[in-house]
């Protein structure tokens, strides 16, 4: 017998639903994985309740991009970002990243996972590319263990660097895995974990790490197998890069994928914050998504995307946090106030800001769409329970409760949420995760790091 659990009284639902509907003073019925009634004095017999009285109801915040290794290269004012041109800090930055094994991999990932979940994240996309001779290859098995674990929803993006740093990149050789390896091991993965059920908890996508530090060969048969399997694609694209591609190609890189078959609707990029307004309609077009990822735009001064553009030609752009080395958060509630008040700053020059409540379905809506998980990013008859709950009856928040769809991004509510549910089961609650011993797990991800970075790289001292 599926699990039923009942959410009763909450004081708003934000159902980002195709009517923008909000139910105030309604109750939520859960069955094992799907929602199967929203409304009024629903009587059930053998539910678990949930009080949800002055509570807001929201669906569950959808990362499309990050890296998880990175929370354990945090905080190194040694790399400022700020300071640096992005192939200048990727030059920096990947002489850390050689020294990490899976141990790293796995700690760094509960820590970001954990941190997600605490902020109302319930399903997440992460890019892992970085492959060392000290971690072997089973590192998004490492990953699938950790979001086992806590209860996550996730997308594991298998990425690489194939092209050695003789030849142009910034990889170091000890890094650098052959096409071969990469389309093996991306192959392994999707056999092995790739689940395409509609309420399925994990996927792969296939996820090259970008174009200036790996052969043509790699994204086209990146291209290949990830069409032959049906699985989705990615790549970091528009954030500095073109100069070079220009150089190499003598075209800019959304060209270069255009002729390798590297876009359309089973495909998004990370950033694109580079791109012409040409572009923005060619991705519109193509169905060619972009995440958006706020942070490290605004820590490298980079130009704010111009969302009210890509919208208008049709483009799906949804949200991420992007690596902790350039946003040293796990936070999408942070990165969504942000988001906003990066908008907010273009706005007269712009046309007008896009709401906070259009923010918040960019976070939602699209990032399910981005994944193409249909039962995903509202709160509907059907879809999964993936939610999350804030607790209104607190001091700070008096005087703003009047618009709950509004409230997120527009207020700041950047801190940990009340409750988190991923396919219908409670997985944070009160200030805890439920599915580890956290106070055990931090202090062992400490020494991880301390061993394997803190005493090894320059950059820590």
């Amino acid at each position: 017998m599926k699990k039923k659990i009942l959410i009763k009284n909450a004081r708003a639902i934000v159902t980002c639903d195709a009517s923008d509907q909000v139910f105030q003073d309604m109750d939520m019925l859960i069955e094992g994985s799907q929602i199967v009634q929203i409304g009024k004095s629903i009587a059930t017999q053998d539910a678990e309740v949930i009080d949800g009285r002055d509570k807001f109801v929201y669906p569950g915040l959808i990362n499309t991009h990050h890296h998880f290794f990175q929370t354990f290269v945090r905080n190194l004012m040694t790399i400022d970002y700020p300071n640096l041109l992005v192939v200048e800090w990727l030059d920096k930055i990947y002489r850390i990243f050689q020294k990490i094994d899976s141990e790293v991999i796995y700690y760094s990932s509960l820590t970001a996972m954990g941190d997600l979940l605490k902020h109302g994240c319930t399903c997440a996309f992460d890019h892992q590319y970085c492959y060392t001779r000290a971690s072997g290859k089973l590192l998004v098995d490492r990953q699938m263990e950790a979001a086992a674990q806590l209860g996550i929803r996730y997308h594991a993006g298998r990425g690489t660097n194939t092209l050695p740093r003789s030849k142009g990149s910034t990889i170091p050789d000890n890094m650098l895995e052959t096409t071969d390896e990469f389309i093996s091991d991306c192959e392994r993965l999707i056999d092995l974990y790739h689940d395409s059920d509609p309420f399925s908890m994990k996927q792969i996508v296939v996820a090259p790490c970008q174009p200036i530090n790996s052969y043509i060969e790699t994204f086209k048969e990146s291209v290949a197998l990830a069409r032959a399997k049906g699985v989705r694609l990615h790549t970091h694209l528009g954030e500095g890069e073109n100069v070079i591609m220009q150089e190499r190609w003598n075209k800019r890189t959304l060209g270069w994928c255009e002729d390798i078959g590297f876009i359309g609707s089973d495909v998004w990029i990370a950033h694109g914050w580079e791109l012409h307004p040409e572009e923005f309609k060619f991705m519109g077009q193509t169905g060619t998504g972009v995440s958006h990822c706020p942070s490290p735009a605004v820590l490298g001064g980079f130009p704010i995307l111009d969302m009210k553009a890509l919208q208008k030609d049709k483009v799906i752009i949804s949200l991420g946090c992007d690596g902790s080395a350039t946003n040293d958060s796990s936070s999408l509630l942070d990165s969504l106030r942000m988001a906003y008040l990066m908008q907010a700053y273009h706005s007269k020059e712009r046309g007008g800001c896009l709401s906070p409540y259009e923010l918040l379905k960019i976070a939602t809506v699209n990032g399910a769409k981005t994944l193409g998980r249909d039962k995903l990013g509202s709160l509907e008859v059907g879809k999964a329970a993936d939610l999350f709950m804030i607790n209104t009856g607190v001091l700070e928040l008096t005087g703003t409760l009047h618009d709950p769809k509004n409230i997120l991004a527009r207020v700041g509510v950047t801190g940990p949420v009340w409750l988190t549910m991923v396919n219908g089961k409670v997985v944070f609650k009160d200030g805890q995760l439920l599915g580890v011993d956290e106070g055990a797990v931090a202090e062992e991800g400490e020494k991880v790091c301390t061993r394997v970075l803190r005493n090894e790289c320059e950059a820590f001292r």
